[in-house]
């Protein structure tokens, strides 16, 4: 919501101090200067303020701490001095951009325009002035090719005299000399001297003779003719144009196929545009200072002109502004600021920047004070959104309760959620209390306050009210048929067509572009349907996607398209380049790549450019891109090289290093093994140094590579120091005065080191004068070796590895060899090792540097590494530093989760079951994983059926598919950074659906304990309540008698009168079976009349007739009589067994089998009496036996015998058949059994038979009790419930017999 700053504080005026804008501005720049090794120069810079302002300088965007540095200083008017330029092939600490920036405390900081200091080379001439004759009223051209760096610095002299420029004789850009319309004054000797850059340097001399016109005809000939050239708007241009001949010639210019007015004979110099003329920024309009309150919004406006066109960028103290939601850039040149806060008071600056120049213009924002002079309003009442939309919130209140005054006005403060930059709507009259808000962002939650005004200022702020826009339906479709087209390294041209559905007019479209590996997008608004995107990276993948926009805002965004820049030829030379001369003839040579950054495409080749000495003719090899080395053989013994590298893509080759020089040897040596000993050793003591001279080793056929000079008090081996193969003494300095030193010296070259020789020497006293009579410098001077660094290579210290990407650390350290400015002015270099311990076998990377900090590239994502940096200095080499560690951020995975496979599961053809493994790439930690299944491979992503898995599971199942159907199956990763690509699709197809079961074969299923979970709780719950049926209605079954069973009571008690209950069964309490109840088991007992008991098996017959006859004997030792008494278990008596022909009630012990008796014929009775009984090898435990009653026999008809379950098919169970029951029975006898294992299968059919026959036993006559008893046998026959099953049965058999 954009406000005029004015109206903003027409209301706030009252009551608030105004403070004035502050001069605070550049009176002088810097600009670039070209600086000469050695001489002092010096950048401009001085500001205008009211208050005194610090003053720092920038090189390189860093800044320059001046504090220690005795060459470079600032000066009374804030102007850099450097005193001395530093400048060498390896060391070229001050060329480089410079920045001027200014701070005041109480106001804030502001930049300069940048200024380029570059470096002359060493004056060198690439060619020299010719002598020459030249006829009177010719034009002569005298070349002088020089450093194109040096080029401002030359002048001519005829006869060592400096000559006299004018329109006749000049100077062109180049430096050579005119001389047109010659004359005898121009005879003379000529040379060309460089002057004001270091030592004054001459040319050759060059003769030049005047001759006499001859009048001969001699053929018009172009001397020099225009070239091409580039300058900026305002400058001069040179065209030159020097023709010689006779007669003389007339020169006529042409422009554009126009002729120019203008005609001299032989020369003509003019003043011209050239059609490709740059023009540096000019500002059209400045940016101005501003006064606003907090959360106003402002617009700082700069435009700005220039060929090319210029880039725009805004710095607030000093700092770049990043476009943020609050910070714009509109119409691509002013800056927006929305919801001002205090801590955006300061100075910005606009910065325009092309080739031809860089210019700055700055602005102060000042933001007021809210003063009061009164009471103030109270908080407004009542604050509700009356009205949401997607784009807008009308906002109502009422009246404070306090409002000290009529004239009250209202601000509403509102912000994002959880953000604190609030911008501010007003009310537009007094006493008006409601306000829309415009320009919302749909589907967002804002923060709103109302603050009531008075005359003495805002009163108290309502609290604060949340409310969240609609969603947004009516923006723009994306834009369809978007393309880019790549037409040079560094542009990409975009275009597309309007939205299908527009939603109302178009207003404008927004460009997002992104380099790959980069973690945001940058944007820009245009107006038209294609744009040129310009100053892109060479050789580097961009992703655009476009969105428009229209009233209601951003629309559908067009979906990613990606496209490479041209590659094209390096714009830095290779990296660390050295060499190593091997013998007499090769010399190895080796370097490191470009900067990534700087490779401009795939690197192919590097060529090595050599030649002898200063020649010009030169050679050349080529090598393939992965090579980094090349050895260079058939040279010439003992001669100097020079050589250098450059790199070539499928564009071109790029720029070459510096020319670095080596040597081959004089003869080819021997260096299959270390040196021989030193032919001598000689030793001078001084005060604090001892001199040590030696002689290299008599076998001169054995490579020495140079010299190890060990030395120590009383040892040799406290310190060590390796010095160059032509080097013959050395001294030792820094010693203790009156101490005894240890001295060794040992030859070396790549093999080894030699063996040693020693000599010993004691320092003199401190007292003792230096020896005046000995000239040292005369003894051992050696002018063509320099005197090495005394102390040893020290390793870097504190390696720190910064991590910047997910494939990029940043590794930086010190070195302590290097002066406190840590300034390296010599030749060593830093070699860079890093690897991960995944896998535990990883080899070590490395990469050489010059400078003391390098950035890797190319590092996996999420892993962790180690770094550690060694230096290198000629031949000597530190030990490798501390190691230091970094983990390279997360990425999104960039490979899909692998193996995925799909498989039926077991029994549920509708459900299947899909696995996989991670992605080998994950990039980070796996937080979750998408399943995409769909019947159509071809369908769109957003159409596929998803199931989203936690990120620790690497299989999950899918239900209710549809039967004999072919399903595809991807699968995709996600970790916090994002989601990873979908996996190939996995095809499967579903089994075809199967016949239905039968009821039994479904009871058979149930049993197994492989159902579906679904039907596993349906059955826990029914058989839980048809528990409690059972039990409820097993004890009202026992309960009901009927006049027939009391009589058949009365009837066995007058056949057994003898026998007495020897207690009351009412003073019985139930046993506590829950002891060792796992040890009881329900046998049937089972004795028949009949010399033909039957037992029955399944198939059961539907009568008794059906039953076939076996063989029912028993053992007389497992039988009682009705009495109720224990047979002794050791003492078996034929005596108790009852008459053949008597009717008894017995039991049978058997545990081979569990089956159910009947009589042979419906008229002969059957009783059959269940009992937990303890086995013979086992003592009674646990409980203590009541005194049991005898029991009358009965004598009754037969019922029919009619199976529970009627069962057909090859599956059938074992099930009772209903007999003639319905007897009271006696309280069983209780004993504890010790059961041999048997297997689970078989105690499943033996719990089966024992409870069928407990239901029969239980429920007598009653049919539903049985059918009930049945229920409950079933839904417990599984293996699961075997143990609560035993358990109940014996539990409720307690229960019932002792009530």
């Amino acid at each position: 919501m954009m406000r005029n700053p004015v109206v903003i504080l027409s209301s706030f005026f009252v009551g608030s101090a105004v403070r004035n804008f502050s001069p605070f501005q550049f009176s002088t720049e810097p600009s670039d200067t070209l600086a000469v090794r050695g001489a002092l120069t010096l950048l401009n810079c001085s500001v205008h303020s009211e208050f005194p302002a610090k003053i720092e300088w920038k090189k390189d965007g860093s800044f320059l701490s001046l504090a220690s540095d005795d060459r470079r200083q600032v000066l009374a008017d804030s102007s850099l001095l450097i005193s001395s330029v530093v400048h060498s092939k390896h060391n070229k600490p001050d060329e480089g951009v410079y920045q001027c920036v200014a701070t005041i405390d109480s106001l804030g900081t502001m930049i300069s325009r940048t200024a380029r200091l570059s470096v002359a080379g060493l004056p060198r001439y690439l060619s020299q002035p010719e002598a020459a004759s030249v006829r009177v009223g010719d034009s002569h051209v005298l070349n002088c090719e020089v450093n194109p760096d040096l080029v401002s610095f030359i002048r001519w002299e005829q006869n060592k005299e400096p000559v006299e420029l004018d329109q006749r004789v000049f100077t062109l850009p180049s430096g050579a000399l005119v001389i047109s319309n010659a004359t005898e004054a121009d005879a003379g000797l000529y040379r060309c001297v460089i002057d004001n850059a270091g030592p004054t340097k001459t040319s050759e001399e060059a003769e030049i003779q005047i001759l006499p016109e001859s009048g001969e005809e001699r053929t018009l000939e172009f001397l020099l003719e225009p070239q091409q050239v580039s300058k900026v708007v305002g400058e001069s241009v040179l065209l030159p144009c020097v023709v010689t001949g006779y007669p003389t010639a007339y020169v006529t210019w042409m422009h554009k196929d126009q002729l120019i007015e203008y005609r001299y004979s032989a020369i003509n110099r003019s003043r011209a545009l050239h059609p490709e003329s740059d023009t540096s920024p000019q500002f059209l309009k400045k940016p101005a200072n501003i006064y606003a309150h907090e959360a106003t919004d402002i617009t700082f406006e700069c435009e700005v002109t220039g060929s090319p066109a210029p880039t725009i960028k805004w710095v607030k103290n000093g700092d770049a502004v990043i476009p943020s939601d609050y910070f714009k850039i509109i119409k691509e040149q002013n800056l927006l600021v929305l919801g001002l806060v205090k801590s955006d008071e300061g100075f910005y600056q606009c910065l325009a920047e092309n080739d031809a120049g860089n210019v700055q213009s700055s602005a102060q924002l000042i933001i007021l004070d809210q003063g009061s002079a009164g009471p103030t309003p109270s908080a407004p009442r009542d604050v509700v959104a009356s009205l949401v939309s997607t784009r807008f919130i009308k906002l109502t209140w009422r009246l404070p309760a306090e409002p000290h005054g009529d004239d009250v006005t209202y601000s509403v403060y509102y912000s994002l959620e959880g953000n604190n930059r609030e911008r501010i709507v007003n009310t537009s009259r007094p006493g008006e209390m409601q306000v829309t808000i415009q320009n919302l962002m749909p589907d967002t939650k804002y923060s709103f306050r109302v603050v009531a005004h008075n005359r003495n200022g805002p009163g108290e702020s309502s609290a604060p009210l949340r409310v969240a826009t609609q969603p947004e339906v009516q923006v723009p479709g994306p834009a369809p048929n978007l393309q880019a087209v790549v037409t040079s390294p560094s542009t990409v041209s975009l275009s597309w067509d309007m939205p299908l559905t527009g939603n109302g007019e178009i207003q404008n479209y927004k460009i997002y572009y992104m380099e790959k590996g980069m973690d945001s997008e940058q944007d820009l608004d245009v107006s038209t349907l294609s744009y040129t995107m310009t100053g892109l990276k060479k050789f580097t993948e961009y992703s655009f996607r476009v969105v428009a926009y229209n009233k209601h805002g951003p629309g559908v965004s067009t979906e990613d398209i990606s496209v490479r820049t041209y590659c094209d030829v390096p714009s830095a030379p290779p990296q660390n380049m050295t060499f190593e001369v091997l013998n007499s003839k090769s010399i190895m040579v080796r370097w490191q790549p470009p900067p990534a950054d700087a490779q401009n495409g795939e690197i192919i080749g590097y060529k090595i450019r050599y030649r002898k000495g200063t020649r010009k003719s030169e050679a050349a090899e080529i090598t393939s891109g992965s090579q980094l080395y090349q050895l260079i053989d058939g040279l010439q013994r003992g001669t100097e090289y020079m050589l250098r590298v450059s790199a070539i893509t499928v564009n071109g080759t790029g720029p070459a290093t510096d020319w670095t020089t080596a040597e081959t040897f004089e003869s080819d040596l021997d260096e299959t093994t270390v040196p021989d000993v030193p032919s001598s050793l000689h030793v001078r003591p001084l005060v604090n140094s001892i001199v040590v001279s030696w002689t290299p080793p008599e076998n001169q056929d054995i490579v020495v590579r140079g010299y190890t000079i060990g030395y120590g008090i009383g040892s040799p081996h406290a310190q060590t120091i390796k010095v160059d193969y032509k080097q013959r003494y050395y001294t030792i300095e820094n010693l203790n005065p009156s101490s005894h030193y240890v001295i060794t010296l040992k030859a070396f070259n790549n093999v080894g080191e030699g063996i040693p020789v020693y000599e010993s020497a004691i320092t003199r006293p401190q007292s003792d004068p230096i020896d005046p009579d000995v000239d040292l410098y005369e003894l051992f001077h050696a002018p063509y070796t320099p005197v090495p660094d005394p102390l040893p290579m020290l390793p870097p210290v504190g390696v720190q590895a910064s991590v910047l990407s997910h494939d990029t650390i940043k590794v930086t350290w010190a070195d302590n060899s290097l002066p406190k400015n840590q300034k390296i002015t010599d030749a060593r270099y830093y070699t860079v090792r890093w690897k991960t311990n995944i896998p535990a076998n990883t080899k070590f990377k490395v990469a050489n540097t010059t400078t003391l900090t390098h950035t890797v590239t190319g590092l996996k994502p999420n892993t962790l590494y180690e770094f550690s940096v060694m230096v290198t200095k000629g031949r000597r080499t530190s030990t490798w530093s501390m190691t230091a560690h970094g983990t390279t951020f997360e990425t999104i995975p960039s490979s899909a989760p692998k193996d995925v496979t799909v498989v039926s599961k077991e029994g549920r053809p509708r459900t299947i079951i899909v696995n996989w493994q991670p992605p080998s790439e994950a990039n980070g930690k796996i937080t979750g994983y998408i399943i995409y299944y769909s019947t159509d491979v071809n369908a769109e992503v957003h159409d596929w059926v998803i199931e989203p898995v936690v990120g620790n599971r690497l299989t999950h199942q899918i239900q209710e598919l549809t039967l004999d159907t072919t399903y595809y199956f991807k699968i995709q990763a996600r970790n916090s950074k994002g989601m990873g690509p979908m996996s190939d699709a996995a095809q499967f197809r579903t089994p075809k659906g199967k016949p239905a079961h039968s009821w039994k074969t479904d009871m058979s299923m149930s049993g197994t304990g492989d159902n579906h979970i679904l039907v596993i709780v349906i059955i826990v719950s029914v058989g839980a309540f048809t528990i409690i049926l059972v039990v409820v209605g097993a004890f009202l079954c026992t309960r009901r008698t009927t006049t027939q069973q009391k009589k058949k009571r009365a009837a066995c008690k007058s056949t057994n009168g003898s026998h007495k209950y020897k207690g009351n069964s009412k003073d019985l309490k139930p046993p506590d079976l829950w002891i060792h109840h796992e040890r009881l088991e329900l046998k049937p007992i089972d004795k028949s009349p009949e010399p033909n008991p039957v037992m029955t098996d399944t198939p059961i017959p539907r009568t008794s007739q059906d039953i076939t006859p076996v063989d029912g004997s028993m053992d007389p030792m497992l039988q009682r009589q009705c009495s109720g008494q224990l047979l002794p278990w050791n003492t078996p008596s034929a005596d108790l067994l009852p008459p053949s022909g008597q009717p008894s009630c017995t039991t049978d012990l058997s545990e081979t089998d569990i089956s159910y008796h009947s009589s042979a014929t419906e008229e002969e009775p059957a009783f059959t009496t269940p009992i937990a009984h303890i086995r013979p090898t086992h003592p009674l435990k646990s409980f203590a036996v009541p005194a049991i009653p005898a029991y009358p026999m009965y004598d009754s008809a037969a019922l029919p015998s009619t199976p529970l379950l009627s069962q057909t098919g090859p599956h059938s169970v074992k099930t009772a058949s209903i007999g003639t029951l319905g007897r009271t029975r006696t309280p069983m006898p209780v004993i504890v059994p010790s059961a041999p294992d048997v297997s689970e299968s078989s105690r499943l059919h033996e719990d089966a038979g024992s409870v069928s026959t407990f239901s029969f036993l239980l429920c007598s006559n009653s049919v539903t009790c049985k059918n009930m008893l049945m229920l409950f046998v079933f839904l417990f026959s599984s293996r699961s419930f075997n143990y609560i099953k035993r358990s109940l049965i014996i539990y409720t058999v307690a229960t019932l017999e002792y009530q």
